[in-house]
């Protein structure tokens, strides 16, 4: 049985392979040279007189941000195309042409022809995808250094442990739907949408309240802006911060209210000592500097809520965790089902 599923599988296998050693290698010289120029650009700068150690950090992530960027889309579209074109059509196609009872009118069980190609397959593209994950992790821990930000949607769903739960997940699930659906261009297009619609929700419904996020007091200051911070002035309502990011975590908050020490709202009003327009929706960049040395004389701040960087290693096992057990549930259906044809 295990031959069997191999030889109907090893074309698969061995485009598989060859892409994979394509990839190992284009990583592989990445990380080289992203090594090299981390050493001599970053590390070199702070030892060099005069220079502007975050002019050398953008410029480094401005070189390297696309090389790192086409691997990650790659290892992104990895479940999609496995539940797609490995899970999918691993049963639909025998049930279509009537091939599985050849093995079933044998001394081969359904529950055992299932179980080896679930084992041949789905290990494949665990370790696939494993291999993957870890070479791209290594090759572009430099650039996930020096940006600073491990919660950036397309870096936490492509490094470590979480893509695969995700791969573990997809495969299955195309499996199942191929099951359930019995038809292979159907149970495609419902893997795919299914899988699509996960991949969309899960960083921007599910990954930003896995835990109740912290609620972090930030002062405001001249800094405030080069984190994204956007000073907002109206007549109408409070002064409002919008943008800001705190640095290396999964910023929540879009728009917060600027406070005073004990927690008032701060209107235009009581800055307009600071401004020679109060009632400008916008400060202006001629007086940015002015205004905010003046504001961030007065001891105020505001309220941000976010996933803090400790958090990364948890919310990583989370992920892995909750999709391995959906991966479990959904074989369990496919055994249920198997027995049912």
């Amino acid at each position: 049985m295990t031959w069997l599923t191999w030889r109907q599988f090893r074309a698969q296998f061995f485009a598989t392979v060859g892409l994979l050693v394509i990839l190992t290698a284009y990583l592989i010289y990445l990380g080289t040279s992203m090594r090299s120029a981390y050493t001599s650009d970053i590390v070199g700068c702070l030892a060099a007189n005069g220079c502007q150690l975050d002019d050398a950090k953008d410029r480094f992530i401005q070189d390297y941000r696309s090389l790192v960027t086409i691997p990650a889309i790659i290892l992104i579209a990895v479940p999609a195309i496995i539940g797609v074109f490995w899970g999918t059509p691993l049963i639909t196609r025998e049930l279509e042409t009537n091939t599985h009872r050849l093995v079933w009118n044998q001394s081969i069980t359904r529950t055992h022809w299932l179980a080896v190609k679930l084992a041949v397959v789905g290990l494949t593209a665990i370790v696939t995808t494993a291999a993957l994950s870890l070479l791209l992790t290594w090759a572009a821990s430099r650039y996930d250094q020096t940006l600073g930000n491990r919660f950036d949607p397309l870096s936490f769903a492509t490094r470590n442990v979480a893509p695969l739960g995700y791969i573990t997940f997809a495969f299955v699930l195309g499996l199942t739907v191929g099951l359930l659906i019995r038809r292979t261009v159907p149970a495609m297009a419902a893997t795919l949408l299914i899988v699509g619609v996960v991949q969309l929700l899960l960083p921007t419904i599910t990954r930003p309240y896995l835990r109740p996020p912290a609620t972090i007091t930030v002062a405001y200051n001249q800094e405030t802006r080069f984190n994204g911070g956007q000073l907002s002035v109206s007549p109408a309502e409070p002064l409002m911060i919008t943008g800001y990011s705190i640095p290396g975590s999964l910023t929540l908050t879009e728009r917060t209210p600027l406070l005073t020490s004990g927690g008032k709202q701060v209107s235009a009003t009581d800055v307009q000592d600071c401004t020679n327009a109060p009632g400008q929706s916008e400060v202006t960049a001629a007086s940015w500097d002015a205004l905010e040395q003046c504001i961030g004389g007065k001891n105020l701040h505001f309220e941000i809520e976010a996933q803090t960087p400790d958090r990364y290693w948890p919310f990583q096992w989370t992920e892995f965790g909750a999709f391995l057990i959906m991966g479990f549930v959904l074989t369990g259906v496919a055994f249920w089902r198997i027995r049912q044809l």
